[in-house]
């Protein structure tokens, strides 16, 4: 058992590294404040609420990491009940090494970004699959997304931290950026159409 939710990513090999560089008393004063929060609040729903993506971490039992991409609508990570986040899983390129990775380590780490606002989030925890049931599968399935869902993932927190804004490049979804292309183009065909008048009035 861990004394702090933070323990799950500070071992003692991190602690000693904090302390030889001078932050470990930092963190120890925010572990005795609380630390890091080990259930969904309203912030992090809200946060999921507007993501499109984020990363999946697993490992294999013999610790070799490996992370993946995963995408959808704005909040397809679904938050199932104050513990626990779900997400409909769809066919890709058969490779399997994340569900190959849980099957034999639950062990798993997810990595929220939100380039537009510099924000992210980090969540450790233990993930699993669940095959065929049907209600889980139709509650975290896009009703506007044409992918048949094979199975769920659950995502059971245990402990998650917001991570400083520092060095983060923003980058917008294309949701936002289309439609601000889109008035710029049609104000392009209107000063064009005013040019070409502008033009022919000249000629004559």
């Amino acid at each position: 058992m861990h004394e702090y939710p933070s323990d799950i990513a500070f071992t003692p090999a991190v602690k000693a590294i904090q302390s030889e560089n001078g932050s470990r008393s930092s963190y120890a004063k925010m572990e005795e404040r609380g630390g890091w929060r080990t259930t969904v609040t309203p912030d992090l729903e809200a946060f999921l609420a507007d993501l499109d993506m984020f990363y999946l971490g697993t490992a294999n039992a013999e610790g070799q990491p490996y992370i993946q991409y995963r995408g959808g609508a704005p909040g397809f990570l679904k938050v199932i009940d104050e513990k626990t986040l779900g997400f409909a899983d769809f066919g890709g390129n058969q490779q399997y090494i994340s569900l190959g990775n849980l099957a034999e380590n639950s062990k798993a780490f997810i990595f929220l970004m939100d380039y537009v606002h510099s924000r992210r989030i980090k969540l450790w925890g233990n993930a699993r699959v669940v095959e065929g049931d049907a209600a889980l599968e139709e509650r975290l399935r896009d009703p506007d997304y044409p992918g048949s869902v094979e199975r769920a993932i659950l995502f059971e927190i245990e402990a998650w931290d917001i991570n400083c804004p520092q060095h983060i490049h923003k980058r917008f979804p294309q949701r936002e950026v289309a439609p601000v292309v889109e008035q710029l183009q049609e104000r392009v065909q209107e000063l064009e159409a005013q040019l070409a008048t502008l033009r022919q009035a000249n000629k004559t």
